[in-house]
């Protein structure tokens, strides 16, 4: 079977949907249930990779390359063409929030993604918590919408590593996960405990757009706040083991691999209690009821020194992360494109 895949996302620097598409390719090169397939990746070769390219170029592509089937990995995909199609949407923020999107982009993502998910012969998803959004927002059938949880890193869970007092966050920056409420309840931790650091990695696509130099600044332990945009992938993984607490303070995702990524590398996590949040992490995590400074601070304190917290988010992670693995998710992603294909 020929699997045409839209491959945009490996552009540039892969995150999230990019990073997610990698781990999937990377297994599917090796598993033996994908050998009797060829994967086709297709990318824009211009400068022009958006929407336009989605809709007028990948279908032409998809055609000229006569593949079975469609994996379109990032929420849209194009909403002509004659290909069975499969698509993963991850979460549908821009439909049960459209106030976190300018009208043009909140507008666009809700048409695209309502046109192709309706389109597609399946839905895959990456949550129980998204199953249910995308069947309430999108208006599809719920037997169409296949749940396949990612997978983790399978590297050793390290807590005896010796880590200095640092706080990470890892991810694309939206308001919605709170990084100035976290810059504020650091600061009052980082008062009383000078060694202490913070790293917030991910680029900043806040929606009014908040200056998170200038809250780190106003915060008064600026020089302690460290913003990078992207850092590559070795780095990324040195940082996780420095660490000694990870924070993610999100109102709404679809998943949330970030912490996940954390407890595999033995960093406690605090997290905004939410449904989804429950689902992925359980009890391995400590969790806030509001993005409130002042609940953060608690909690930082909490799972930076409290050495029975650790101790209590690291016994719970053990059972946690076994739920998640990236062969699991390679494989149950392959089964929905042969379904799709097969009709």
């Amino acid at each position: 079977m020929r699997i045409a895949v839209d491959a945009r996302e490996l552009q540039g620097n892969p995150t999230g949907v990019g990073r997610f598409l990698g781990e999937l390719i990377a297994i599917w090169k090796t598993m033996p249930d994908a050998q009797a397939h060829e994967f086709i990746l297709l990318t824009p070769a211009g400068a022009e990779r958006g929407t336009v390219w989605e809709q007028r170029d990948l279908p032409r592509l998809v055609r000229g390359t006569q593949a079975d089937v469609l994996f379109s990995p990032a929420y849209t995909a194009p909403v002509r063409g004659a290909v069975p199609m499969v698509v993963a949407i991850h979460d549908v923020s821009f439909a049960a929030h459209p106030e976190w999107f300018s009208w043009s982009e909140g507008a666009r993502r809700r048409t695209i993604a309502t046109l192709a998910a309706r389109k597609a012969r399946r839905i895959v998803t990456i949550s129980e918590f998204s199953r249910r959004e995308i069947v309430a927002h999108l208006g599809v059938d719920d037997a169409k919408v296949t749940v396949v949880y990612p997978g983790v890193p399978t590297h050793s869970r390290r807590t005896d590593l010796p880590r200095t007092p640092t706080v990470l966050f890892v991810g694309s920056v939206f308001n919605r996960r709170h990084v100035p409420e976290l810059i504020d309840g650091f600061a009052r931790v980082a008062r009383d405990h000078p060694d202490t650091q913070l790293h917030v990695v991910g680029d900043n696509r806040t929606t009014p757009h908040i200056d998170l130099a200038a809250v780190a600044k106003a915060s008064g332990v600026g020089d302690r706040v460290h913003l990078r945009s992207y850092i590559a992938d070795q780095q990324l993984h040195a940082l996780y083991e420095e660490s000694a607490a990870f924070v993610f303070l999100s109102e709404y995702e679809g998943f949330g691999l970030t912490p996940l990524e954390a407890l595999a590398a033995g960093v406690p996590v605090v997290l905004l209690d939410t449904p989804v949040a429950r689902e992925v992490c359980g009890d391995a995590a400590l969790y806030v009821n509001r993005p409130d400074p002042v609940a953060i601070a608690d909690a930082l304190r909490r799972v930076l020194f409290d050495t029975d917290e650790r101790e209590r988010i690291f016994a719970s992670a053990l059972t946690v992360l076994q739920r998640y693995s990236w062969t699991d998710c390679a494989r149950g992603v392959l089964r929905v494109l042969v379904e799709a294909a097969h009709g």
